[in-house]
């Protein structure tokens, strides 16, 4: 692991959800950090708040308490434009529906982020067919969305989360909707994008093969984070 400060740091983090007759303590007290380069897998079961707790590392969310650090800088300071923009240049999201646009193609689709980020057209398509190619998808870069399997649809998403080049990636259940051999390809293809190309990677899942290959485990238990070891399992 890379000797610099943490990408991510979590400090006294705490998240409640106003309810109809009491106030949920979806999380309580978490203190972490994530090393830049490192991947790390977030297990638990559902409705732990594996989902609220990434929504705070990628700035979807703000906590009720406690600081959230993205190399050293607090996102709580920033004002709604900052934060997006850092989600659009240096962070990249990937969930477990592909929210893909299905009036466009695929490298449509892909090339998003860059328009959003203010590249010319030409720029944005460049940046996508390079992205496409990266997840072993140019041969469909030209195919309408409708047309292509769930597994391609992933990995285009993938390609869109990292057009921009972004420093981290945050994936949500990536493989939860595809089988087996597609979920395992997919989860492939992101540790070949934190292991070759140094993106960190933090993925909320519950698929324990795909958690087992990451650097490191940690388990969401009411409302805190532990540190989890699948090696035996």
């Amino acid at each position: 692991m890379s000797s610099a400060a943490p990408i991510f740091a979590m400090q006294g983090v705490a998240k409640d959800f106003a309810g109809p007759g009491e106030t949920v303590h979806v999380l309580r007290r978490i203190d972490m950090s994530v090393e830049p380069g490192e991947s790390l897998a977030i297990l638990g079961a559902s409705g732990s708040g594996k989902t609220t707790l990434l929504h705070l590392l990628g700035t979807l969310d703000t906590p009720s308490r406690g600081t959230v650090l993205f190399e050293g800088r607090d996102l709580s300071g920033m004002n709604p434009a900052q934060r997006a923009a850092l989600r659009n240049r240096e962070l990249g999201f990937v969930f477990q529906q592909h929210h893909l646009l299905p009036e466009f193609s695929a490298l449509e689709n892909v090339a998003m982020p860059g328009l959003i980020a203010g590249l010319s057209w030409k720029e944005a398509l460049g940046r996508a067919a390079a992205a496409l190619k990266v997840v072993g998808l140019a041969a469909r870069a030209e195919f309408a969305v409708p047309t292509l399997s769930g597994g391609e649809r992933q990995r285009a998403a993938i390609a869109r989360a990292i057009l921009m080049t972004p420093k981290a990636l945050l994936a949500d259940e990536p493989t939860g909707s595809l089988d087996e051999a597609t979920g395992r390809s997919v989860g492939d293809m992101l540790l070949h994008l934190n292991r070759e190309l140094g993106m960190t990677l933090v993925v909320v899942t519950h698929n324990l093969e795909l958690a087992r290959k990451m650097d490191r485990q940690m388990e969401l238990h009411s409302g805190e984070l532990y540190a989890h070891s699948l090696s035996q399992a």
